[in-house]
């Protein structure tokens, strides 16, 4: 079982049927990261450098070849932030940053041996973020970040140049305590254990055909 395995019960997530004031019982108040402005930027770069570390095998016979090169996590590094507010837009501001991603890097030597490496990319953002007015919590920005590439060539001791899609969404974000309307807590179902029916679907045909 799970929230969407025909589990039927009024405490569960899902789409609402009738009337959605039905089952409301109090005021909720959550600890969460409320997002007060983001925006996505997906391009395509050529000639990023990457400085690979941690060869894997160590001490492969170069040349090496490139093969591949993708992000490793989904949120970015956030460095070198400035953020300067716009007088003639109220609550508005200019948002420059370095936004750093970490990427994995396939590669093949020379003898043909598949090896894996890091390295990090580091993207400069220029954009305008509504952002909130002054308060005692501070917010924060963000970066979701996503990198691949499959076209790259060996141009220096453990360096490669590469061209990517890159996509990264900037986000104002801030701790907050929110009031909620709330149907009360979740009924969690079972877990229904995965088995491999080796006889599934034999046993549903026809004796004989139609």
């Amino acid at each position: 079982m799970s929230f969407f395995c025909n589990f039927q019960s009024d405490r569960c997530p899902g789409q609402i049927n009738g009337n959605p004031i039905n089952g409301l019982c109090e005021k909720v108040c959550v600890q969460v990261k409320k997002v007060f402005d983001a925006c996505m930027q997906q391009t395509q770069l050529t000639g990023i450098v990457l400085n690979i570390t941690n060869l894997t095998p160590a001490n492969p016979t170069y040349p090496l070849t490139f093969v591949s090169a993708k992000s490793t996590v989904s949120q970015g590094t956030i460095t070198n932030l400035t953020v300067d507010p716009l007088p003639e837009r109220p609550h508005s501001a200019r948002v420059k940053t370095d936004v750093v991603i970490p990427v994995s890097v396939a590669y093949t030597d020379a003898n043909g041996v598949e090896g894996a490496a890091t390295a990090t990319v580091t993207i400069p953002k220029d954009v305008i973020l509504n952002i909130p007015s002054a308060s005692i919590m501070p917010y924060s920005v963000e970066a979701i970040v996503s990198l691949v590439s499959t076209q790259g060539s060996y141009t220096g001791t453990n360096q490669f140049t590469i061209d990517a899609c890159v996509s990264i969404i900037l986000k104002i974000v801030m701790e907050v305590e929110l009031l909620i309307p709330s149907y009360g807590y979740t009924a969690i179902p079972p877990c229904q254990e995965y088995t491999q029916e080796v006889c599934a679907g034999f046993f549903e045909l026809p004796m004989y055909p139609e």
